[in-house]
């Protein structure tokens, strides 16, 4: 097992296959974008396929999302799903995409055996697209998530970011456009994981006030009186169920003492967290010619000094280096 100090096991993998976007999102990079890894630096389908190999076979990894950047921008996208979902014992395959270019992969990744897909949504304005994403856009992400549900990548998970000022008042219009459609959404708490490091508190728009707006329109009531326990979003049925939206409060809400999250950056080092300040290289080992039983013993003790939190409200808190679009989601 992937067993940390703490006793919390990670059986979610994250595997991010490129640094590359085609947005450029305001609260992930600038607008001229970021100096992308160069091509010998990422790890080849086949390092991929090893490493996610070792994860499930031998580690107790029981879910791989992949991400990116945008993973659709990853020519074996479906070559790489297609042997995920062929391991033994088979993981849950999911996906975390900004949607475009989905209208195209979406019944070919289905066919490959991916069970579901999470796109980036933050709001319904074409005009509020290009200021958040400094892309004309929209058309192709909306066409992405009624490809996904017509191809059976259910359920359709629609992820949203507010930010103070920008889209923050589209909150309701987003919820009834996906309860209309059948998505399921969830708000994620902007994070410090900004090219810029120019994230502040005071900018965020908290699960707290989310959920206030929310309810100002519809009844919320949680939709599952236990813990959450490892899931990073509370749930909540909407007007008595069943369509039910979540938020993510990993700022002001966080999850951290049941985490069951590792990544693999795309070019092959272990995070145990998102907010990690170090890495663990597998790349390189693997490369100077590692066995998988070596493999995953560095990868065992890389999870093992996991921390016990993100540590965002400790005054050392240091925002990494690496943007969200290098690390993964």
């Amino acid at each position: 097992m992937l067993l940390d100090s703490f006793g919390r096991v990670a059986t979610d993998l994250r595997v991010s296959l490129t640094d590359r976007c085609n947005l450029r999102c305001t609260y992930c990079m600038p607008p001229e974008g970021l100096d992308w890894l160069p091509k010998p630096e990422l790890l080849t389908a086949e390092e991929i396929m090893r490493l996610v190999a070792i994860g499930v076979e031998r580690l107790g990894i029981t879910e791989v999302r992949y991400t990116g950047g945008e993973p659709l921008l990853r020519r074996e996208l479906t070559e790489i799903v297609a042997r995920t979902t062929g391991l033994r014992p088979r993981p849950q395959v999911s996906l975390t995409t900004n949607g475009i270019g989905l209208a195209r992969l979406a019944g070919p990744l289905a066919e490959a055996g991916l069970d579901r897909v999470n796109v980036s949504l933050d709001t319904l304005d074409g005009d509020v697209f290009v200021r958040l994403s400094h892309r004309d856009r929209l058309r192709d992400v909306l066409a992405g998530l009624s490809a996904a549900a017509d191809a059976g990548l259910l359920p359709v998970k629609v992820n949203t970011v507010l930010m103070r000022g920008i889209n923050d008042h589209e909150a309701v219009r987003l919820l009834e456009f996906c309860l209309e459609r059948g998505y399921e959404l969830r708000f994620i708490e902007q994070m410090p994981l900004d090219a810029q490091h120019g994230w502040t508190r005071e900018g965020m728009v908290t699960a707290d006030e989310i959920l206030a707006v929310l309810s100002s329109r519809h009844e919320l009531t949680p939709a599952d009186p236990v813990e959450r326990g490892s899931a990073p979003a509370e749930l909540f049925l909407v007007d008595g169920g069943p369509a039910r939206v979540g938020v993510i409060g990993s700022v002001t809400r966080p999850f951290c003492g049941a985490c069951d999250r590792v990544r693999i950056t795309a070019d092959g080092q272990v995070r145990n967290c998102l907010f990690a300040t170090e890495e663990s290289d597998l790349r390189g080992a693997m490369r100077a010619g590692a066995s998988d039983d070596e493999l995953a013993e560095r990868w065992k003790a890389a999870v093992r000094i996991k921390r016990a939190g993100h540590g965002i409200d400790d005054p050392s808190f240091l925002q990494p280096a690496r943007p969200m679009s290098a690390i993964g989601g």
